[in-house]
């Protein structure tokens, strides 16, 4: 029978991430070629990634990554089943090298079906199931672009934030990483009160109205109480207007105008596992 030299198999692992043992079982069914050892590789991982297709992949990494002159970013969420995989070093470094490639892929799809490395991210997913024995697939996808950009991710890659500042200046890195750091840890559901769908003002002035009624306010004055809770539901809601998290003392946008009183947040976006 034949026998795989050590080299051999430890170019395999290198190339694939597959154990060593499977490594050394696919040269030894290939009979030393090595491309149709790296072939029953990822037919297993078809194999394996069938058998969890209806598995839930609820743990992962969500990283942010920004080009290098900070006018384009991207967020995903590498998914996986369990917690101790979304822990793993090689796991994370995918992670990382998938978020860089995302940063000029126009949508998931087109991700999915980037080059990497001689074959499609989507059958690198498939071999890293195999390789792992979990559900692996990209979950989340943002981009965010604009004149300058900064990101944050928060300790654990379960939560990452991209924010895109009005200009370049002295300042905006950390600017931009702190207000980031304010959409990761705040939640804002939009950049201002302008930017609020019109169904979750209707909403959220429905629910004020009802518990406004059901207290008793008269009629006539609920409107003027209501103008008064949403000017406090978009402070509390909307990025420009929430108290920053360094400084309660003052806005988010007080803060930006603080480093230059030119500068000025224009979008964000914002993944949690």
């Amino acid at each position: 029978m034949y026998t795989p030299a050590a080299a051999d198999v430890a170019k395999l692992r290198n190339q694939t991430g597959a154990g060593m043992m499977d490594c050394k079982k696919a040269l030894v069914e290939a009979e030393g070629d090595f491309e149709k050892a790296v072939d029953i590789l990822r037919k297993k991982g078809q194999k394996v990634a069938a058998n969890r297709a209806d598995r839930e992949s609820t743990e992962g990494a969500v990283i942010a990554r920004v080009n290098e002159d900070n006018t384009l970013g991207a967020i995903i969420s590498l998914n996986c089943e369990t917690d101790f995989v979304a822990k793993n070093e090689a796991f994370i470094e995918l992670a990382y090298e998938l978020a860089e490639m995302a940063i000029v892929a126009a949508s998931k799809e087109e991700l999915l079906n980037t080059d990497f490395h001689g074959i499609t991210v989507a059958e690198k997913l498939v071999e890293q199931t195999g390789v792992i024995g979990e559900k692996i697939e990209i979950g989340a996808f943002e981009r965010l672009e604009g004149p300058f950009l900064g990101a944050y991710i928060h300790a654990g890659n379960k939560i990452a934030a991209i924010t895109s500042l009005s200009t370049k200046t002295e300042g905006a890195d950390e600017a931009a990483k702190s207000v980031s750091m304010q959409v990761a840890a705040m939640n804002p559901i939009a950049l201002d009160e302008t930017a609020v769908s019109q169904e979750t003002i209707d909403k959220e002035l429905e629910i004020e109205r009802e518990l406004l009624t059901k207290e008793g306010k008269p009629a006539n004055i609920i409107d003027n109480i209501l103008k008064g809770k949403m000017q406090k539901f978009y402070k509390e809601n909307t990025l420009v207007h929430q108290s920053f998290i360094k400084d309660a003392n003052q806005s988010v946008a007080d803060y930006v105008k603080s480093v230059n009183g030119d500068l000025k947040v224009t979008g964000f976006v914002r993944v949690s596992l």
